[in-house]
């Protein structure tokens, strides 16, 4: 686990801020970290904890080998509670839930830590009744809320909420660091492609290691191969290959990802053929073809409608209605 110094190295900006506020016990009640994926919203979450509960903290910089440290790095403390979504929403019964914890005194401290991640899939209700909290908290708390796009929260909730704002890493150091750490079968080809999608060390490994990524890599070629050559097929594919490989509404939301990398490539290399490319390789005989086959318009209108889509995942519209729409529609 990296402490302030390293992370202030990938996000100055946001540890210069919150490191005053710890020097000055100026701490916010609750924060609102927004970032795109692999920005290290969690990171920072957990480090910020860390910081609060360390019981030989130098500064701002907790030492990771207390007995506090070591729980909260295994996701053990009693007082530091952590909310994902359940299947794809937030739910009212966790949020209260962790009403009713924040109800009854500290185990071991003063204080106590929630963060909520994906503070965006948190259904009307759910956000409803963190907001009471919000405005009426029991004890000596700090709320953290984690999400990819900050106007899917309530405004209510936005307002209450110190906003942290974390800037996209760069794609091509990131790279560099992958291809450092000399794991097998990650080539130049998959560090590419997946610093493009995270620049979180670890969550990219276990993308590499788990390789879905790939497989629907393979799914996203075929899809382009389909719209070239059997286009009347294109609604068929759905079903037999896109529906059956990405069964989920995380894989969905992956597929459209690596299919906006993919019209990318294309547009850069039709505006710019000395562009670097992302999701197809450089030697790549259908790449060639597609740059041939799609017109610039209509690249960009794929982006759009994919761009709609993603969105509507977020909306919990049924994915497979998403796909058929959006692929009817290219």
């Amino acid at each position: 686990m990296q402490g302030w110094q390293e992370f202030s190295e990938i996000q100055p900006l946001a540890t210069k801020m919150l490191q005053q506020s710890i020097l000055k016990n100026r701490l916010a009640h609750a924060y609102l970290i927004q970032g795109e994926r692999g920005t290290g919203k969690k990171q920072l979450a957990k480090l910020l904890a860390l910081t609060l509960f360390c019981e030989n903290r130098q500064g701002v910089e907790p030492c990771m080998t207390c007995s506090n440290c070591k729980r909260i790095l295994s996701n053990n403390h009693p007082d530091v509670h952590w909310i994902k979504p359940e299947g794809v929403m937030i739910r009212n019964e966790q949020i209260d839930y962790l009403r009713k914890e924040f109800a009854f005194s500290t185990l071991e401290s003063s204080h106590k830590v929630y963060v909520i991640e994906q503070a965006e899939t948190m259904n009307t209700h759910a956000a409803n009744r963190l907001l009471k909290f919000l405005e009426e908290p029991t004890l000596q708390s700090t709320a953290i809320l984690l999400t990819d796009n900050s106007h899917a929260i309530l405004p209510t909730i936005r307002s209450r909420c110190q906003i942290i704002d974390l800037k996209p890493l760069d794609e091509a150091h990131f790279q560099k660091t992958l291809l450092e750490l000399n794991v097998e079968t990650l080539d130049e080809t998959k560090s590419r492609l997946l610093s493009a999608l995270t620049t979180n060390v670890d969550e990219a490994l276990e993308m590499h290691e788990e390789g879905k990524i790939y497989e629907i890599k393979n799914v996203v070629i075929e899809l382009f191969q389909v719209l070239m050559h059997r286009y009347d097929e294109r609604f068929l594919f759905v079903h037999e290959k896109w529906l059956a490989v990405l069964t989920d509404r995380a894989e969905q939301q992956l597929g459209l990802d690596l299919l906006m990398l993919a019209c990318r490539d294309l547009i850069r290399h039709q505006v710019d053929r000395e562009q670097p490319l992302t999701f197809f390789a450089e030697d790549d005989e259908l790449f060639e073809q597609l740059i041939i086959h799609f017109t610039n318009k209509q690249l960009v209108n794929m982006l759009r409608l994919i761009l709609e889509a993603k969105q509507k995942l977020m909306q919990f519209v049924h994915p497979t209605l998403v796909i058929e729409q959006l692929i009817l529609q290219f």
